[in-house]
């Protein structure tokens, strides 16, 4: 992912209000950020317990999403459907994204299980360790793992256009 900053991020979200980007607590690390070892940028919003956001760089620009979650997670070990990771009680949480346009003012939303951290690049280039200590074995290289990554977190973007 390339770099992006403070402006980037909040002109990119296709799912909330001018008002809400306004208001959304942006990373204070952009500056140390790995971006070559991100596929998206993640983030928790420490003033908004359950609301998360994402930020992936797509064919026509960045699309910043806003994500909602119960806090706490599952009592069991779940798996990540974005990299793939199995996580230990409470480190995967069903995020929902309002849908974009008439639909998403309707009350309309998508899912999907994801790292609670969304550090799912981390996890699938192996520079992250789930809590569990190891991951699920599979035959893919960390190239492949990443394509997947981008291919997993693409689909869940075009879902919020349906």
């Amino acid at each position: 992912m390339e770099p992006v900053d403070e402006k980037d991020i909040r002109s990119s979200f296709v799912n909330c209000s001018k008002g809400d980007t306004k208001r959304m607590g942006i990373p204070a690390d952009l500056a140390e950020k790995d971006w070559e070892q991100l596929d998206f940028l993640g983030w928790s919003d420490p003033s908004y317990a359950g609301r998360s956001y994402i930020v992936v760089p797509q064919s026509g620009g960045l699309v910043g999403v806003a994500l909602r979650h119960e806090t706490g997670g599952s009592d069991r070990a779940q798996m990540c459907t974005v990299c793939m990771t199995m996580h230990s009680r409470g480190y995967v949480s069903l995020m929902t994204a309002r849908k974009t346009g008439e639909s998403g003012r309707k009350g309309n939303s998508v899912g999907t299980y994801m790292c609670t951290d969304l550090l799912c690049s981390l996890y699938a280039r192996g520079k992250k360790t789930p809590a569990l200590g190891n991951r699920y074995r599979e035959n893919l290289t960390p190239d492949e793992r990443t394509s997947r990554v981008r291919e997993n977190v693409d689909a869940f973007i075009g879902r919020l256009y349906t």
